[in-house]
């Protein structure tokens, strides 16, 4: 490109004298080329004759400055050409000489690469002849198999034809009779057999239903983590807790009314205690309040707007957490509504056991006990998997064997799967060996140590004031608490009670227990009384 470039900067710059610059002309409008000037002599007419004067010496005419200048510029531009034609042999003979280059190591680069792929083509080849021998040398060695396999068939045949021809009997009449003969022969000694072994079974018995059991246990355990929750959020600093009262308290009062949970600010300077009967609803309040304080905007359109979203993702959870437990134990189809019912068992505890793990576990230890007793396992496994299935109903009123009997007959269960549930605390007489071993494996689950944890004091606290209540009213003679405290018995003093009283005392025994304390499942209150006479005929 520069050798052009050179030849035509230097044919722009050499024109013939005389000729109008056209690309001046064009680019520059303004320039206007000099033409010559030549001297010109002014002719006047014949002057009238005057006296002669002295001769003065004629002006020279004047000469354009760029004629003068021509010849050098030709000399310059014709040097400047010859300049540019020896930069320009010198350009192409280099890029001759590099195109050369380039063009011989391509040739080498071709050349290798052949190569290469005449060496690989000769592997190739040699691998496919090598194929070809092992095919052909596995066809014969297959027809040799078929050939020996054919000789052996008919080989053995012969040996049966030749044995039956000896024998006088058939293949089928000589196994036949074989084995009549074998069990004469063995027939004493398979009834001593029998009996033997119904003696070792009998005394045995008591130590296989042991091991039964434990192997039924371990079988049981279960790799889910038990969760003891407590409803305590941490706070960053005292401010937090301003901000979670507002002004006037208007916040604090619009999160207990929204959740439904009771907040407790006066237990630490940085902590704060939810405390509400419904786990839910307790781990809903909890999980929300966290986010309103990292969110800090605490306002009671924000709480509303944020206790609903994650009441969305709770319900989402805990169907995800039925979901697995269902798939844990081999239960599918199940209605989804169910699902969403046992996956409240993660926020469900009953004296320090979670549900699910407690679920899960006896689920396991009961379908080994099935298989093992030779039991219906469908109607085993639902029934453990549902027993407690009224735990989780909060909006009925009940115990929760009778809120699981609803639930599981609205779902369409079958009546096994019912009586387990009703039958598992013994309230009802069992129907079958299915509903036994439902109640059996719900007691190993739930008994062993380890398992439930209550403190003690707290327990005898709660015996206590049942009884107290109870016995409260002038009325009233004694009152136990028994079943654990999910019963109160009253026997009222006849002479001062009416039979009204016993419906009036119950009630007002029952709204106490309601309000003064707190209790897991429900409380049953049963008021009597009774009038005796007694005569002795002497």
């Amino acid at each position: 490109m520069s050798f052009f470039g050179n030849l035509s900067s230097l044919f722009n710059t050499t024109k013939k004298p005389g000729e109008a610059d056209q690309t001046s002309k064009t680019t520059n409008p303004k320039v206007v080329t000099k033409k010559p000037e030549v001297p010109v002599i002014p002719i006047t007419s014949k002057p009238t004759p005057k006296p002669q004067q002295p001769t003065q010496p004629q002006p020279k005419p004047v000469v354009d400055p760029s004629l003068v200048n021509n010849d050098a510029l030709v000399r310059e531009a014709q040097a400047r050409a010859k300049e540019i034609i020896v930069e320009a042999k010198d350009e192409a003979l280099a890029i001759r000489s590099k195109a050369e280059q380039e063009a011989r190591e391509l040739r080498k680069d071709l050349e290798a690469q052949q190569r290469s792929i005449d060496i690989k083509l000769d592997r190739i080849d040699s691998r496919l002849s090598q194929m070809e021998e092992k095919e052909q040398a596995l066809e014969k060695t297959k027809l040799d198999l078929a050939n020996a396999k054919k000789d052996l068939e008919d080989a053995r045949q012969q040996v049966i034809d030749k044995l039956e021809e000896i024998s006088g009997m058939t293949q089928d009449e000589a196994r036949a009779s074989l084995m009549d003969n074998l069990e004469k022969k063995l027939t004493k000694e398979m009834a001593t057999l029998i009996r033997q072994k119904e003696q070792e079974a009998k005394a045995d018995a008591d130590h296989r239903v042991q091991e039964i059991l434990v192997d039924a246990m371990k079988h049981g355990a279960t790799d889910y983590v038990v969760e003891y929750t407590v409803s305590v959020v941490q706070l960053g600093s005292e401010e937090d807790k301003g901000r979670i009262i507002g002004k006037a308290g208007r916040n604090i009062h619009a999160f207990e009314r929204i959740t439904g949970v009771d907040v407790d600010l006066d237990v630490s300077p940085t902590e704060v205690r939810l405390s509400c009967f419904d786990p839910v609803r307790r781990e809903i309040a909890r999980i929300s309040l966290e986010r309103l304080i990292k969110d800090g905007r605490i306002q009671p359109s924000r709480i509303e707007e944020v206790v609903a979203k994650v009441t969305s993702e709770l319900q989402k959870i805990m169907f995800e957490e039925g979901k697995k437990l269902c798939q844990a134990v081999g239960v599918y189809n199940m209605p989804n509504e169910l699902i969403a019912l046992l996956g409240r068992f993660k926020f469900r505890f009953s004296y320090g056991q979670n549900l699910i793990a407690h679920t899960l576990e006896e689920t396991k230890i009961g379908i080994k006990v099935a298989h093992e007793l030779g039991l219906d396992v469908n109607t085993v496994k639902l029934g453990c998997l549902l027993h407690d299935i009224g735990k989780v109903v909060n909006d009925e009123e009940g115990s929760h064997v009778e809120l699981g009997v609803k639930v599981a007959k609205k779902y369409g269960m079958p009546q096994a799967v019912l009586d387990c549930i009703e039958q598992h605390h013994e309230d009802v007489p069992f129907s079958g060996p299915e509903q036994m071993a439902v109640y059996a494996v719900d007691a190993i689950s739930g008994a062993r140590p380890g398992a439930r944890y209550e403190n003690y004091d707290e327990y005898i606290q709660r015996l206590e004031k049942l009884e107290t209540i109870a016995k409260s009213y002038p009325q009233v003679d004694q009152a136990y608490a028994i079943q654990a405290g999910r019963e109160v018995r009253v026997i009222l003093i006849p002479e001062k009670s009416k039979d009204d009283d016993v419906q009036v005392l119950a009630l007002k025994i029952r709204d106490r227990i309601k309000n003064e304390m707190t209790y897991p499942g429900t409380v049953t209150v049963n008021v009597i009384r009774e009038t005796r006479q007694t005569e002795v005929a002497k």
